[in-house]
């Protein structure tokens, strides 16, 4: 069964702890997780300028962004499909991707929530409607990463865990802010099959001082779940088996 290892990080506009931009340090960290995928928020630009294009050549991978240029990013070894952003309102915002591994495939939903309880309230509400997690086309294992932008219990998180089941590894889980991690902001939740193997936060000098905002990767399996016919059973019936 294929294991595959997926990180999410706020960049912060790769500014670090020190206020100086520093895109390198921010590869670097990235580089050091080995990660298959990269789900960042808050990309923004550095000195005006677009490092996308910077981004994907120096980590060798190719990049997922909505037309409008949006600050959250997939970065990924691995081939992406049915790319949609969608707003969730107050300036949240959530960039979907689908991913095929080993035949199974992964919903991967890469989020930015607001502080403010009543803007993350309404924007937990949209992300787990209809055209999003509610949508009955979304029959596949969930991968849910991001910046959840709560401090200890914030507004639409019992609505949210009653709905999708919360990553609890690594036993302290605090991500920001950076320095003097206390909050764990950057978390990850799942639905259907989907098994995490291993969960670890990068509390390296290099990413305290990178980002406000501390990695986390996941290391997971996507289990299948779905009933099947063997193929020797449907021999002699006029049935035809077909891919996908």
């Amino acid at each position: 069964m294929i294991t595959t290892r997926i990180m999410t990080y706020n960049v912060q506009r790769c500014r670090g702890t020190d206020g100086l931009a520093n895109i390198d340090r921010i590869l670097d960290t990235i580089g050091d997780a080995g990660a298959d995928i990269v789900a960042i928020q808050d990309l923004g630009q550095v000195n005006n300028a677009d490092i996308l294009p910077f981004m994907v050549e120096r980590l060798g991978c190719k990049s997922y962004r909505d037309v409008t240029g949006s600050d959250l990013v997939f970065l990924s070894h691995l081939p992406l499909r049915g790319l949609q952003r969608s707003d969730l309102g107050y300036g949240g915002a959530c960039l979907r991707a689908d991913v095929d591994l080993g035949g199974k495939r992964l919903h991967l939903l890469n989020v930015s929530l607001d502080t403010f309880p009543r803007f993350r309230r309404h924007q937990i509400e949209s992300l787990l409607g209809e055209e999003l997690l509610g949508n009955p086309s979304l029959i596949c294992p969930v991968l849910v990463v991001g910046d959840f932008a709560d401090f200890i219990w914030g507004a639409g998180n019992l609505q949210l865990g009653s709905i999708l089941r919360r990553v609890q590894k690594p036993l302290w889980r605090a991500t920001y802010p950076s320095l003097y991690p206390m909050f764990d902001r950057d978390r990850a939740y799942l639905r259907g099959g989907v098994r995490v193997l291993d969960a670890s936060i990068n509390r390296s000098l290099k990413a305290r001082q990178a980002s406000k905002h501390l990695p986390l990767t996941l290391t997971i399996q996507v289990t299948d779940t779905r009933r099947s016919l063997s193929l020797p059973r449907l021999t002699g019936r006029r049935m035809e088996t077909a891919p996908g």
